[in-house]
């Protein structure tokens, strides 16, 4: 987005803010004036002119902080009637009627026009308020006499598109506005045009192949296609998924009270205000990868002004853009398994005895599409008691965007810092690439010395270079709490003025509000962190689809546990290049295999690098192998659990040579599902450790060995 459009929205939040400022609705004018300092501190990264941006910011934060000890009371306006309620649903169903209408889709117009007349006169009569009274039946009324009309008109035309001949004059409505008074000037039929989005195809071998993996946690999400297009959302009664509620996570359990719909804790709910990585924050569901990947999808569509986010969400007005459905239903599109799936859901959201939202939510919480999003990516992973993923899974069933992942430490000795730093400075300000970054296992004590989260990811939302220094600009999805070491707001040493000009970064100002984003040099970054996700923009590759019958064996923990459900089976594949490339099947090296079952127990599992106390006590399996040779251990247990393992020599035959090696590991804890491949392990004897992430997890579990020679194995406790 260039300093123009991002100076104007500046000014659009300001003037905003300032409105609702002065008309004493605080919350909402905290949130404007956050929206207005970040337009200015993007204006400046493009390049914006404006005098005195450092201090405008400085002004605007000020403000929100002032606002902080009035917010508490602060006079809410009264929720609205079930009746007013009803009106609004009325008046949904009116606009989606003038849209089937719109399409020629005459049935499907006269249904929705006679709903909402019954819903209009049910309602008036059941009110005293005459004001409302009067806008029902308005509404009734122009309703009524379109679908007469509709009725009146040739059957054998009723589902044609109306063609507009050149002398035909152009049909018009006079719809009820947002206010629900009529409009002064008609509303044209819109024509409907080839061009207009139909949804991805596919050939029937590949539909073959994408239903069987449509089922995901016992629903079935079916591929996106055309017709979804025409997915009905508006209804005389509120809509209820038929799979019933999300189950919760253990802490929203604790401190649960209700499931509420927006209008019951918002007097003017809507899909969107702006979309702003910044007013995002994630509460005690554990899914810190997902609203990372969130917050940067919004942060990239905001400064690309292209619609990465808000064109998932249905439904959708003309202009293609989300839209607050009173009735309650909600589609989402996610890649999942391979390809574009649509996710049903209603607008049922947990809250606390207090009212508040237990679920990620928008700082303007009349603001629905990030608890939205968040609700119908749980409901594919089975709920809101997740046990996490990572940035490359959340990106992917996002955005479509092709993962990558950069490990930063001994398991990547390839790693560069230089020339990833380079690499990720030129993709990032190209529009390439969508990053975030994740922290290691850490203790308590260190966690808390240098302000990170243990395991958690966080959204890169800039980066920068300066006279030979080089940041990140990153986002704890928590919303609060950040570094604490160089460049940090209280690292006043480093910040020279130049640096701060520079940046747009006033260090006093921003000890006033800990919103849990901050600077880091690169160098520190690769010190404290251990992974860098990626996802590519597919647009930058060239593309190849080829359905065989092959093993396969996938990066990623949600794929590598779909792989074990479609070993053997037929498959489908896409490729993804820069270049020319040859596609053929690998020949496995493995002759032998072997299964071993096992059981975690209540005192086993448990990390080995943050549980040692109870990793000690988990299943211990010996294997011996009688010669030198490849090796590929895969273990599988309950989807819901993050697992690895850890290989540890005994003895070797003779000498191990360069292949020898004192212990291995099957890198970070996925779920379900992991394996380790050796391309060369000495003849003798090895020990397997299984264990789960966290302790007291118990189930089965069982270790498959694929090698060259024989595999004999014993369980040792």
């Amino acid at each position: 987005m260039d300093a123009a459009t991002l100076e104007q929205d500046a000014v659009k939040f300001a003037q905003l803010a300032v409105r609702r400022d002065q008309g004493g609705r605080y919350q909402e004018a905290v949130f404007y004036y956050k929206e207005a300092a970040q337009a200015l501190i993007y204006a400046a990264m493009a390049g914006s002119t404006l005098e005195n941006i450092p201090g405008k910011i400085s002004e605007y934060l000020d403000r929100v902080q002032a606002l902080y000890s009035a917010v508490p009371s602060q006079k809410v306006d009264p929720l609205k009637s079930k009746q007013q309620m009803d009106l609004e649903r009325a008046h949904f169903l009116v606009t989606q009627a003038f849209d089937e209408d719109d399409k020629g889709n005459t049935e499907e117009a006269v249904e929705l026009y006679t709903e909402a007349v019954e819903l209009c006169l049910k309602t008036a009569n059941e009110t005293s308020d005459s004001v409302l009274q009067t806008k029902l039946k308005q509404l009734a009324r122009q309703a009524l006499d379109r679908a007469e009309e509709l009725k009146d008109t040739n059957p054998s035309q009723k589902d044609k598109p109306a063609a507009l001949k050149p002398n035909q004059p152009v049909r018009t409505f006079f719809p009820l506005g947002p206010d629900f008074s009529l409009n002064d000037k008609p509303q044209t039929v819109r024509a409907v045009h080839a061009s207009e989005p139909q949804g991805q195809r596919y050939t029937g071998e590949e539909i073959e192949v994408l239903r069987k993996t449509s089922k995901i946690n016992g629903i079935e999400y079916v591929p996106f296609m055309s017709v979804d297009l025409r997915e009905r959302f508006a209804f005389p009664v509120p809509f209820s998924d038929k799979c019933g509620k999300l189950p919760l996570s253990p802490k929203q359990k604790a401190m649960f009270s209700r499931w509420v719909r927006p209008d019951e804790i918002s007097n003017n709910p809507t899909m969107i205000y702006t979309v702003s990585s910044f007013s995002i924050k994630q509460t005690i569901v554990s899914d810190c990868s997902f609203v990372a990947s969130l917050a940067i999808s919004a942060a990239y569509e905001r400064r690309y002004n292209k619609k990465l986010i808000t064109s998932i969400i249905y439904p959708q007005n003309k202009k293609g853009e989300p839209e607050y459905n009173p009735c309650g239903k909600y589609m989402v599109k996610l890649h999942i398994n391979g390809v574009p799936r649509k996710v049903i859901i209603d607008d049922f959201l947990p809250v606390d005895h207090s009212g508040e939202l237990l679920c990620s939510y928008s700082n303007n919480k009349n603001e629905l599409w990030v608890s939205l999003i968040e609700k119908a990516y749980m409901k594919v992973m089975g709920g809101y008691d997740f046990p996490g993923s990572n940035s490359n899974i959340d990106l992917h069933a996002l955005t479509g965007w092709i993962p990558e992942r950069i490990a930063m430490h001994s398991d990547n000795q390839a790693f560069n810092k230089d020339s990833s730093f380079r690499m990720l400075y030129q993709r990032f300000h190209k529009g390439d690439v969508l990053i975030t970054t994740a922290t290691g296992v850490m203790t308590e004590e260190e966690g808390e010395k240098w302000g990170l989260v243990p395991t958690h990811a966080y959204a890169v939302l800039d980066i920068r270079e300066y006279k030979g220094h080089r940041f990140l600009l990153l986002k704890n999805p928590w919303s609060h709490l950040r570094w604490k070491g160089r460049y940090s707001e209280n690292d006043l040493k480093n910040w020279t003025p130049d640096l701060q000009k520079y940046l747009n970064f006033d260090p006093r100002t921003a000890q006033k509000i800990d919103n849990g984003i901050f600077w880091i040099a690169w160098e520190d970054l690769c010190q404290y962190y251990d992974v860098i996700y990626l996802s590519w923009n597919p647009s930058l590759f060239k593309e190849s689809t080829c359905i065989h019958r092959m093993t396969l064996h996938a990066i990623g923990s949600s794929s590598q546990w779909l792989c074990t459900k479609l070993m053997g089976k037929k498959s489908t594949i896409l490729v993804y290049s820069v270049c020319k490339f040859a596609f053929s099947k690998i020949p496995t090296p493995y002759t032998m295999s072997k299964r071993v079952n096992g059981q975690w127990k209540g005192q086993s599992a448990g990390g080995c690098g943050n549980f040692r106390d109870s990793f000690k006590n988990n299943p211990i399996y010996q294997f011996q192998l009688d010669k030198t040779g490849p090796l590929l251990i895969e273990l599988r247990g309950p989807r819901q659990y993050s697992v690895g393992f850890e290989v540890v020599t005994v003895s070797t035959i003779g000498d191990p040579g360069p292949s020898g090696f004192q212990k291995k590991n099957s890198g970070d804890y996925r779920c379900g599902f992991c394996y380790l491949e050796i391309e060369a392990v000495p003849a003798g004897v090895y020990n397997i450790i299984a264990s789960t992430f966290l302790p007291q997890q118990e189930g089965p579990f069982f270790l498959d060995f694929n090698s060259s020679s024989t595999v004999k194995t014993s369980q040792l406790q």
